[in-house]
């Protein structure tokens, strides 16, 4: 199917199953939070890569819709906590949960919906069961840990190009690459082609985050985010990391100091801006995104599935990185 078609399958179901089922509403304060945040809209990306998967490998993707779910729910669980941590007053253009309510339905809340991720996966069995269950409490654990490692990066001068690729790694990419292997095992895929489409997954997510950190600056008006953002916010990306490795001792120390500044400031952005042109770092982190895409892409060569279910897998990886660049 399409993916706009995957997406509107995905969220009858979750309206059904979730939003409209009477076991799901009351103590209205745990459960009117839940409704709320899976409602702020988004691709549904994660879902969607879940029953695409298991269509690729099973001619349908009816049997993947609870996991779908489950994937979406622990999704939407790690929001609502981000949010609390980085005390953040919107999600999707509308108000945070623990701000609309309060912290601790916030915090309660997030629990909530980790618990009935484990629930849709008691829709499965024997196998299946074991395998998908592996999976999620493997990469729930690492999304954790990438977590916990952005947290730290905000206090640390030291953080080196491969730590910062391990956070993005497991707070972003092990995600987009469960979903697509979660729908693959349900698919009953060979070991060898669920690992495949996760590697697939893994570096697609990694070029796109990192697309992410270039768009922030690079990107213009077109990209639909405030440019410099990163920047105001001292954010340790891969552009700031790799620019304290190139730069000279005397321009380390000006970078420094203009990080230091606290404040909306247009010419702190100029200023780090100019810094990254003059190390061409723009160049070095276009050459990473380069690189990843071709990795997921090579991945995706090597699968034994139709020419055109690659193809689909290709569309879509054009589509997800057809931003301004």
């Amino acid at each position: 199917m399409e993916l706009q078609e995957y997406k509107s399958v995905f969220l009858k179901y979750l309206s059904t199953e979730v939003i409209e089922n009477k076991s799901f509403h009351q103590p209205n304060n745990l459960y009117d939070p839940i409704h709320y945040i899976l409602q702020l809209g988004g691709k549904r990306l994660r879902p969607v890569l879940t029953l695409m998967s298991c269509e690729i490998f099973s001619g349908s993707y009816r049997s993947a819709l609870n996991a779908a779910l489950a994937i979406e729910m622990f999704h939407n669980f790690t929001l609502m906590h981000d949010d609390i941590m980085d005390k953040a007053s919107l999600r999707r253009g509308k108000t945070t949960v623990h701000k609309k309510w309060n912290t601790n339905t916030g915090i309660l809340s997030g629990d909530a919906l980790m618990i009935l991720a484990y629930q849709f996966f008691e829709n499965y069995e024997g196998d299946t069961f074991k395998k998908i269950v592996s999976l999620f409490n493997k990469t729930a654990i690492e999304v954790c840990e990438g977590q916990q490692l952005d947290v730290d990066f905000e206090t640390r001068t030291d953080v080196l190009l491969f730590e910062y690729k391990k956070m993005i790694g497991y707070k972003t990419a092990v995600l987009v690459a469960a979903s697509l292997k979660m729908g693959a095992i349900i698919g009953k895929a060979k070991d060898t082609e669920a690992d495949l489409i996760y590697n697939f997954g893994f570096n697609l997510g990694m070029a796109f985050q990192l697309q992410d950190d270039y768009l922030d600056t690079f990107g213009g008006v077109d990209f639909g985010k405030r440019i410099g953002g990163d920047i105001l916010e001292n954010k340790k990306t891969f552009l700031v990391i790799k620019l304290l490795e190139m730069a000279s001792k005397e321009d380390q120390l000006e970078i420094e100091r203009l990080f230091a500044l606290q404040g909306d400031s247009s010419v702190k952005i100029e200023k780090v801006t100019s810094y990254f042109k003059k190390y061409k770092i723009d160049n070095f982190i276009k050459e990473e995104i380069k690189d990843y895409t071709q990795k997921a892409l090579t991945d995706c060569k090597r699968l034994e599935i139709l020419e055109k279910d690659k193809d689909a897998l290709v569309l879509f990886a054009n589509n997800l990185m057809k931003r301004k660049l």
